[in-house]
C-alpha cells in the first residue's frame, strides 16, 4: 500500500480481497484504534484512486470506517467484473460455508450483536478483542491445503459462468483449471509479501506477481 501512497505504483484501481486486517469490526471502535494507521492510509488512498474492498471474514460492516470507498459485503459475492470483455469473479472466498457458517457470518454481523459485544469488550477492558487478535496471531496462512484442486472443483463447478474466478482466504496461492474458467487463489501477503498487477498487453495473462521490497 506504501508504494502507491507513495506514488512508485499508479495503478486505476485498487481492490482488496478481504482479511487485511486481523480484526476489524463496523461497530467496534477499539479495532479502528488498533489499526488506525493502516486505515488512514487506506483513506488517504481513496482520494487518488477508486478503492474497492470486498469484506472477508475478519473485517466487515465497514462502509462507516471507509466512507470513500465501494465496500462489498459478503452477501454482494463473489462480484462480477470484466478483463478485457471476459467476465471476472471476485470474492474472498467465504460465501458459500455450510449453513451453520452461514448463520454465523450472518449473526457476527448483526448491528445488536456488535453493539453488546462493544459494551461486554469495554466493561472488560477489551479482553475480547485482544484474545480474539492473539488468537489470529497464531493461525498459519501459510499451510498448504492438501487436496485443495479436488475441493476447489466439488465447490465451484458447475456453479458459475466466467472466465476467471478470484478469491483469497485459502491462501494457498495457486491457479489451475477449473472446468471452463480459470481459478486463481491468491496467497497471504504476510507470506510471500507479493501482491498482483492486472495485466491487459496482449492478453497473455491477467495477473503479474511482483514482490514488495
Amino acid at each position: 500500500m506504501r508504494e502507491i501512497y507513495t506514488g512508485r505504483l499508479r495503478p486505476t484501481q485498487l481492490i482488496f480481497m478481504g482479511d487485511i486486517f486481523d480484526a476489524l469490526f463496523g461497530g467496534i471502535p477499539y479495532t479502528y484504534e488498533q489499526n488506525r494507521e493502516v486505515i488512514e492510509l487506506i483513506n488517504h488512498m481513496a482520494t487518488k484512486i477508486e478503492v474497492l474492498y470486498l469484506e472477508g471474514n475478519h473485517d466487515f460492516n465497514l462502509e462507516k470506517i471507509f466512507p470513500n470507498i465501494k465496500v462489498v459485503p459478503i452477501k454482494a459475492q463473489p462480484l462480477r467484473g470484466e478483463y478485457n470483455g471476459k467476465k471476472v469473479l471476485l470474492a474472498h472466498g467465504d460465501f458459500d460455508g455450510e449453513r451453520g457458517y452461514r448463520v454465523y457470518t450472518a449473526l457476527i454481523r448483526s448491528r445488536a450483536l456488535l453493539l453488546f459485544l462493544k459494551v461486554v469488550d469495554d466493561l472488560l477492558n477489551h479482553s475480547i478483542i485482544k484474545k480474539i487478535d492473539s488468537y489470529l496471531g497464531k493461525k498459519d496462512d501459510c499451510k498448504e491445503f492438501v487436496g485443495f484442486e479436488e475441493f476447489i472443483a466439488k465447490r465451484l463447478e458447475n456453479k458459475f459462468r466466467c472466465s476467471y474466478f478470484i478469491e483469497g482466504h485459502f491462501h494457498q496461492n495457486r491457479s489451475f483449471q477449473v472446468a471452463s474458467f480459470e481459478y486463481i487463489n491468491l496467497g497471504a501477503f504476510a507470506c510471500n509479501q507479493r501482491y498482483f498487477i492486472v495485466k491487459s498487453s496482449q492478453d497473455k495473462e491477467l495477473l503479474q506477481e511482483e514482490r514488495f521490497s
